[in-house]
Order: C-alpha cells, then structure tokens, then sequence
C-alpha cells in the first residue's frame, strides 16, 4: 500500500469523483450533499469569470476558523467546551452521510466491502474535495488521499476534527446499511497523514467488532486528553 503513479488524476475527460474501474461502481447509488447550493455555484461558474480557486481560500478561512474555535473552547470551559464543539463535528459528519445516503438502495451485486468503499470514495472526493486513490478485494479495503485541500495549513494535530466528522459519517453509514440488511461493523484505521510528513493520507477500512469499537473510543479519549492538557499549557 505505498504512494504510486496516479494517471487518472490527469485524465480530465472526467471529473476527479466520477472514475472507479470497478463494474459495481456503476451501480452505486449517492445523492450530492447540499444540492441546493452546488446547483447554484455550478450556474455562477458557468456564467461568470469567478475563480474557482477562491474556493479554496474561503474554505480553509471556515476550517482554520473551526480549528481556532476548539482550542479557544478547550482553553476556556476545558473538557465541556471540547465536549461541545467535538459533538457539533459529529453531528454535521451524520448529516453529510444521510445527506449522501436517503433515499438510495444497495444493489444486490455489490458486496459490503465493495459498497463502504465507494461511500468512502463520495466522502473522500466530494464531502472532503480530495484526490484519492482506493483498492478493494480479498477482504482489504483502503485509500490513499492523495491531496488534501487542508494538507499545506493543517497541522498534524488540526486533523483530530476530521475523526469526529468521520465518526459521524460511519455512524450514518451503520444506520443506513443495518436498515437494508447489512449488519456488519466496519471500522476506520489511520495510519499516515501528510501534515505529519508523509506523501499520502493512508486509511485501511476493517471489519470489526465490539473490541475495535472500544478501541477506536480509547484512543479518541486520549486524544481528547492530551489535548486538554495542551489547551492548559498554551500561553497567549
């Protein structure tokens, strides 16, 4: 699972959500989250000379924003402000799922694994604006992100947020899966980051159970912990 050559990016007969070599891929179905406003934005950049990249300097205004508004809550009200503002993260995570996912069926055809992916890769491409690039089959799920537009502002800390929009996000999925008949648990495991110095942002996605959910839980307690005690020791 190492960073390779990664032609499809270039190919610009398509946009960069819509390929998937997989023949299910077809068959997945998903909604655009905030359809209201994307159809909006499509029609001013048809009719405009607004630059598209400006986009991505008002988004990172809103996510530096959020960054600043935890550590100030966890500076200020401490475990109950991280409390607070970590639950927010979530809740929108759960609203982008259902947003993606109501109204839509699985197809028969399309195994579990093959149907998280393809949600990982709507959340990935479009939810998170990344390039990505995913692998399914024989039991192994993961992706590689291989720009992120947070990479060259995040620190390797700042993605913290990302778990509580995930968790969110799987938790929608779970919801979503468990009313069509799919039971199975999946879990999320990061393994590298590029704002921590590596070439990709590598996540493996595994069947889990009871324990790996309690894992996951122990480690966000840590996180939300050593955070806190950062939050203490910061000096203005």
């Amino acid at each position: 699972m190492t960073k390779i050559d990664r032609p499809a990016h270039r190919d610009k007969s398509h946009l960069h959500w819509q390929q998937r070599t997989e023949k299910n891929w077809q068959k997945f179905q998903y909604n655009q989250p905030y359809a209201k406003g994307l159809t909006n934005v499509k029609k001013v950049l048809a009719e405009t000379n607004f630059d598209p990249a400006t986009l991505w300097q008002w988004g990172t205004m809103q996510a530096m924003a959020l960054i600043e508004v935890l550590k100030s809550a966890e500076k200020t009200f401490g475990a109950e402000g991280q409390k607070l503002v970590l639950g927010a993260l979530r809740k929108i995570g759960h609203d982008i799922g259902s947003q993606i996912l109501t109204g839509t069926e699985i197809d028969a055809d399309t195994s579990t694994d093959e149907w998280i992916s393809f949600y990982a890769t709507v959340i990935n491409r479009i939810a998170y604006a990344s390039l990505e690039t995913p692998a399914v089959g024989d039991g192994d799920i993961h992706f590689h992100i291989d720009y992120c537009p947070h990479q060259d502002m995040y620190s390797a800390m700042d993605c913290r947020v990302q778990r509580y929009f995930v968790q969110g996000m799987i938790d929608a999925a779970r919801d979503f899966a468990k009313s069509k008949g799919r039971d199975d648990i999946y879990d999320v495991m990061f393994r590298t980051t590029i704002p921590a110095g590596y070439a990709t942002c590598l996540f493996k996605i595994e069947k889990g159970d009871a324990s790996s959910q309690q894992r996951w839980s122990r480690y966000t307690e840590i996180l939300e912990k050593k955070n806190l005690k950062l939050a203490r020791d910061r000096i203005e």
